[in-house]
């Protein structure tokens, strides 16, 4: 039995509003419009769906989810095992914050010691992760997976001094980049000094 925009917002967690927006757009459109004009969701509607939510759930916009369901080449099963990848790396970057937030919880404590490398490698374990996700496909095939080990590993053995300062520096390129885009103008942006940050290598 097909669904209605009300029965499958309900089923699926989302609002009716929507639903009607995907279908505006042109990501999730009705399988069928009854004799009455409303809209009609079946199976297929339905994965689709549920693989947009998982989709937005890793962080997806969705312009992205759109190019992706609608290349030929895309594949329902291996986007699910490669969802599946995705939430365990999740799983297991929280698994590690939490380890984190419990070792120095213990130290505040008096119940054990944390050296300054171990406060931050979490944090740096994320970026890194975020960094392979984002850029790794490419990155791996034009340099090679060695020379991207060998920068992640670099930037793990950071030490806390240089990491606060490479965050120190990424927040105020930023900051630089949303003024001088409010102003028009590239040299209106307040620049941050560079301090070279050391990471091993060339």
């Amino acid at each position: 039995m097909p669904y209605t925009v009300q029965k499958l917002a309900r089923l699926a967690g989302v609002s009716p509003r929507t639903l009607r927006y995907y279908d505006q757009i042109g990501l999730l459109r009705p399988g069928a419009t009854s004799a009455a004009g409303y809209r009609l969701y079946g199976p297929a509607e339905v994965d689709r769906l549920q693989q947009i939510l998982f989709y937005r759930e890793l962080g997806f916009s969705l312009d992205e989810i759109r190019r992706i369901l609608s290349d030929p080449r895309f594949d329902p099963l291996e986007a699910l095992r490669e969802h599946r990848r995705r939430l365990l790396e999740q799983k297991e970057r929280i698994a590690r914050l939490i380890d984190n937030v419990e070792k120095t919880i213990a130290e505040k404590e008096g119940r054990g010691t944390m050296t300054d490398r171990e406060k931050f490698e979490g944090f740096k374990r994320r970026l890194v992760e975020e960094n392979e996700r984002k850029y790794g496909r490419e990155a791996r095939a034009k340099y090679g997976d060695e020379a991207v080990d060998r920068s992640n590993e670099r930037f793990m053995n950071l030490t806390p001094g240089e990491y606060e300062e490479l965050i120190r520096l990424e927040k105020a390129v930023k900051d630089a980049l949303e003024a001088a885009f409010e102003t028009g103008d590239p040299a209106r942006g307040t620049w941050p000094s560079r301090r070279r940050i050391c990471t091993g290598g060339g």
